[in-house]
């Protein structure tokens, strides 16, 4: 009988046995060619073995293969990119920081009021439109008054004639006829004061100093409105409030007075302290995601260039937390919602 070793990558993985019944023993020119078998063998089966092993078992034994690495005497550029690792995962593990909750936001008035049409009419004139400063009692937009002065006129009209009619009742003494006409004089004097009224509202003012929001008539010449139609709305200059729109995954993590910062849009390069003032319990649907409206104010000073409609990022502290978790909570949630919704 010869045995020869059989290796694969510096590893003996099994013995190739010969025997021989009858006949001479085996010489070494023999026991040469079976070694150099062995050594051809050791790569093919190596593979077939390593192909015919269970995912446990590979992934066992690339970890051991990367222990050996680093804990054998080679590879030193190998160990210091592992302690570097080492170092940088347990300072991000144990560094404590901000964790900070991010959310779109608005810039709204802290009072909004709307300019809406005080009758059934036709716009007239329309001399402002959205982002106009206007100052109080500022006319906003004009309607059409033909109908209504036509009006004023046929109840005057009419007045004046039911009153000469009451006043010739009086001459003849006629106390049920004078009864009947003084009724038809105050309502004649109702409708007239109603339609003076109405005249006096076909010209929409600003309610205080502020700036248009929403609204532009400028383009609707002629056009019909109905009564209570909203067509102007007004945000003061001073006092605005700031709505997030937090995503539901974060909304746990919010209470009332924390802290933050906004970066709006249109002022890239200042942040404004604001605080959380009010979260609504109701969710809607922004972008395919359920988010909540939560109202902050803005502390400090007044930012003149600030204005209603702008947008921007605002960032509120909820906490302190690790590097390591606010970097991957996220990603954890999500597996973990997505193991529980699959478990049976």
């Amino acid at each position: 009988m010869l045995s020869v070793p059989v290796r694969a990558q510096g590893q003996t993985i099994g013995v190739l046995t010969l025997e021989r019944i009858s006949g001479p023993a085996f010489d070494e020119s023999e026991a040469r060619q079976a070694a150099a078998l062995g050594v051809l063998l050791g790569p093919f089966w190596g593979l077939q073995r390593a192909n015919q092993r269970g995912v446990m078992a590979r992934l066992r034994e690339s970890a051991n293969g990367t222990l050996r690495e680093l804990t054998g005497p080679q590879h030193p550029g190998l160990k210091l990119a592992a302690l570097l690792s080492i170092a940088v995962l347990a300072f991000i593990g144990l560094w404590q920081t901000d964790h900070r909750i991010s959310a779109r936001t608005v810039v709204e008035g802290s009072t909004q009021i709307a300019a809406v049409a005080p009758f059934d009419g036709f716009v007239a004139e329309g001399l402002v439109r959205a982002g106009d400063t206007v100052r109080k009692g500022q006319p906003l937009a004009r309607l059409d008054d033909r109908d209504l002065r036509l009006e004023t006129s046929r109840w005057s009209a009419e007045r004046e004639q039911l009153q000469r009619r009451w006043q010739v009742a009086q001459s003849q003494a006629d106390r049920a006829a004078m009864g009947v006409l003084a009724a038809q004089v105050n309502q004649a004097e109702a409708q007239l004061a109603l339609a003076e009224e109405r005249l006096t509202r076909t010209t929409l003012v600003a309610p205080f100093d502020g700036v248009v929001v929403s609204g532009d008539l400028s383009q609707q010449i002629g056009s019909p409105l109905q009564t209570g139609q909203t067509l102007f709305e007004v945000a003061p200059l001073q006092g605005f409030r700031v709505m997030m729109q937090v995503a539901d995954r974060d909304i746990a993590g919010l209470a009332l007075g924390q802290p933050g910062e906004l970066v709006l849009s249109g002022l890239p390069d200042r942040q404004l302290p604001i605080a959380v003032k009010r979260i609504t319990p109701v969710s809607t649907q922004q972008d395919g995601q359920n988010v909540f409206a939560v109202e902050a104010s803005i502390d400090g000073p007044a930012v003149a260039a600030l204005r209603p409609g702008m947008q921007g990022i605002a960032k509120v502290v909820v906490g302190q937390r690790s590097l390591l978790w606010i970097w991957t909570h996220g990603g954890v949630d999500w597996l973990r919602l997505t193991l529980w919704s699959w478990s049976p």
